[in-house]
């Protein structure tokens, strides 16, 4: 039984060339950026892509962000928006406000309400 296995992964492989033939290079070639544009391909769409587009959804959370708004900081702090600057986010959490890096905010758990929205 694993015999008959073992000669059919050997059927696969390539022919046997004729004695006094050489292999074209050129084809061998070929196949070889023919296989490695297929593996960068299947990377770019299994790794790369995904992690762009997180990167770009955690941009847009991040300039939408306003004070009020309820968040959710990657360290698992619970706190409320009190100001936003450049690279930082003051958020108070019960009776303590810290200031956090941007980044930190993992998610905006409750949209704050404003006044001025119409």
């Amino acid at each position: 039984m694993s015999f008959d296995a073992l000669s059919g992964l050997l059927a696969m492989g390539t022919q046997p060339t004729q004695p006094g033939t050489q292999p074209d290079p050129k084809a061998q070639m070929l196949q070889m950026v023919a296989m490695l544009a297929f593996f960068f391909v299947l990377l770019w769409l299994t790794m790369i892509r995904p992690q762009q587009k997180k990167a770009k959804e955690q941009a847009a959370m991040l300039k939408n962000l306003k004070p009020g708004d309820k968040v959710l900081t990657s360290g698992g702090i619970l706190g409320i928006v009190v100001s936003i600057k450049d690279k930082s986010v003051s958020i108070r959490s019960a009776d303590t406000k810290l200031e956090i890096l941007k980044s930190a905010v993992a998610e905006i758990t409750e949209r704050g309400s404003s006044s001025s929205e119409s």
